[in-house]
């Protein structure tokens, strides 16, 4: 029986090899999303059920059972994270997310990017490329933000810190870019639900990462409504730079 890490990367990766096979039929792209969406919602809850048949499940494919909120442990998945992108031949940013929540905690997680061929996991927690730090050699911070929901808050930011601003697909991919040290940081604002984060905060916190909510803040997960209004991940080396200038140009949250 594998360890919940060892689960996590495997299922990770072997639903995103059937996403891949799946691009590669001649489907157009809405019925495309659609059934990538739907299968491999069913691959991951199916396998779930028969090596973790106690645990409960939270999906953004499959209808939330409040049993949920009363398990100790409750696996978070988003079965294709950037939907939009898995769908736009040539895009590589997308991603499978699979995540354990044990009473209270991430316990193990693993974010599966397969048009790139990896899988970062908490079984073999990723390390940045060496030398890479934040803002090495003089360049400017490379801030990663949503291709299509960009947070009014991260243009002043950018000019604050003189940093520069990366538009990218899905959330994991985001995380990944920052947890591999191909950019500095990832920030969201408008609000994302714990399928989006979960996974991806687990890798980056075993990675000795920082994530956080914007305010600094624990991020909180299996809580009655999945939804979470903002999230920072970045080397814990400047995260008291990035919480002290989100909080100067960032408007007062409202949940």
């Amino acid at each position: 029986m594998p360890s919940d890490h060892e689960l996590a990367a495997a299922l990770a990766g072997q639903a995103g090899q059937r996403l891949l096979a799946l691009r590669a039929s001649d489907r157009e792209p809405g019925e495309l999303r659609a059934t990538g969406d739907r299968s491999s919602h069913e691959f991951l809850i199916a396998r779930l059920a028969r090596l973790r048949p106690g645990d409960c499940v939270l999906s953004e494919e499959g209808k939330d059972d409040p049993a949920r909120l009363t398990a100790d442990r409750v696996w978070i998945v988003d079965p294709l994270d950037g939907t939009r992108e898995y769908g736009e031949p040539g895009r590589t940013d997308w991603a499978v997310h699979v995540a354990l929540w044990e009473r209270g905690e991430l316990t193990a997680g693993a974010v599966a990017l397969p048009a790139r061929d990896q899988v970062l996991s908490t079984a073999q927690p990723p390390r940045p490329r060496q030398g890479s730090r934040p803002g090495a050699g003089g360049q400017p911070l490379r801030i990663v933000m949503s291709r299509t929901r960009a947070p009014a808050f991260l243009a002043p930011l950018a000019a604050r810190l003189g940093a520069e601003l990366v538009p990218l697909g899905s959330a994991g991919a985001k995380a990944a870019a920052v947890i591999l040290g191909d950019a500095d940081a990832y920030l969201h604002d408008g609000g994302q639900y714990e399928w989006d984060s979960a996974a991806p905060v687990a890798v980056a916190l075993a990675a000795g990462l920082h994530a956080s909510r914007l305010d600094g803040s624990k991020l909180a997960y299996n809580r009655v409504s999945p939804w979470q209004p903002d999230i920072l991940i970045c080397p814990e080396a400047i995260t008291d730079v990035l919480l002290a200038a989100v909080g100067d140009v960032r408007p007062p949250a409202t949940e």
